[in-house]
């Protein structure tokens, strides 16, 4: 969970204990203040965010990999001293080169499978229907075929993905952090009675970012490209050349899917942004599952961190946060460290 300064990671060890790890966090926008514009800030955010879940989830692994070699003591209920894996409070450069690497490969990939597929699809098709309209790449005709496969393939390998145990259980815990929010932004106490009340949609997911990216492209797409020149005589160069002026558009492309998703949480009474949004809702019932009780407890201890120290940030108190991940035997003794009850320690 990332508040705006703080940025706050729990995982569930295989012995049922809480690994925590906080940090400060500051956003691109604080340093340069021209990323708060429309459309900048769509970019920033989505930059960011695969980052922060990159990081996130190696994070995660490192602490599954550390159980699965050490073993743990398992739950006992009190906060454990000292590192949980790596001491250090920031990656390495080291460390971090992977994670930009591997943040490059999964954009391309991305790319490759949901927009650079599509068109060639498109093509084939007009190729086999002998289609002067899907053969060209530029028509209204094209791109509307060519969104429709977009979003089958979007559709296609979401619901495929489910059917994978670990992507399963990834996307219980995706439910756990839309029902945590939820009971925030009612404002109700953090707990697992509250959350489990509450719907595991949410109309600022990633999934309905990411959808909303696929319908506006559609849109622009559709829109520029019949104006689009040809700039070579080799048809299968043009066709190169629109799938690269593609890759270039999306970056506009996702600010305004990240406007759409802004007005959709500031204007939630609005039809005709709820009709923008709910094709992401619907396909949330993919990407979410129910979660159970322990994955709750996950979700509101991460929300529970960051809040903590942006409360304590806005009150004129440094905040409390552990810059070295620690243990804690449950989410009960977790509470207890946040509202400053003194917990039992063992080394």
């Amino acid at each position: 969970m990332r508040s705006p300064r703080h940025f706050a990671v729990v995982c569930r060890a295989p012995q049922g204990s809480l690994v925590v790890r906080q940090r400060p966090w500051l956003p691109l926008a604080e340093r340069w203040r021209f990323l708060r514009w429309p459309f900048f800030r769509g970019i920033v955010t989505l930059g960011e965010t695969m980052h922060n879940g990159m990081s996130a989830l190696a994070f995660s692994a490192e602490v599954q990999e550390k159980y699965a070699k050490e073993g743990g003591s398992g739950p006992s209920g009190e906060a454990k001293a000292g590192p949980v894996v790596d001491p250090s409070a920031k990656p390495s450069k080291k460390e971090g080169s992977p994670l930009w690497i591997t943040m490059v490969v999964a954009v391309l990939v991305a790319f490759a499978m949901f927009a650079a597929l599509p068109h060639v699809l498109t093509l084939g098709l007009g190729w086999l229907l002998d289609s002067e309209a899907l053969a060209g790449g530029r028509s209204l005709t094209f791109h509307a075929v060519d969104g429709l496969i977009k979003l089958s393939i979007f559709i296609g390998y979401l619901a495929l993905i489910s059917l994978m145990p670990d992507i399963k259980r990834t996307f219980e815990y995706h439910g756990a952090e839309h029902k945590s929010i939820h009971t925030y932004e009612h404002g109700q106490a953090l707990t697992v009675q509250n959350a489990k009340k509450h719907t595991r949609l949410h109309p600022r997911c990633g999934t309905s970012f990411l959808l909303i990216v696929v319908l506006v492209a559609i849109v622009v797409f559709a829109l520029l490209f019949p104006f689009f020149p040809a700039v070579h005589e080799a048809v299968w160069v043009n066709q190169v050349v629109f799938v690269l002026v593609k890759l270039v558009l999306l970056f506009p492309i996702g600010g305004i899917a990240y406007e759409v998703i802004k007005l959709s949480g500031r204007y939630p009474k609005s039809k005709l942004l709820f009709l923008l949004v709910v094709p992401g809702l619907m396909t949330q019932k993919i990407t979410t599952r129910e979660p159970d009780d322990a994955q709750l407890e996950v979700a509101l201890a991460s929300l529970q961190a960051s809040i903590k120290a942006e409360e304590d940030l806005n009150a004129g108190r440094p905040p409390v946060y552990d810059e070295e991940p620690r243990e804690f035997g449950s989410f009960e003794t977790f509470v207890s460290h946040l509202e400053g009850v003194d917990v039992p320690e063992t080394a």
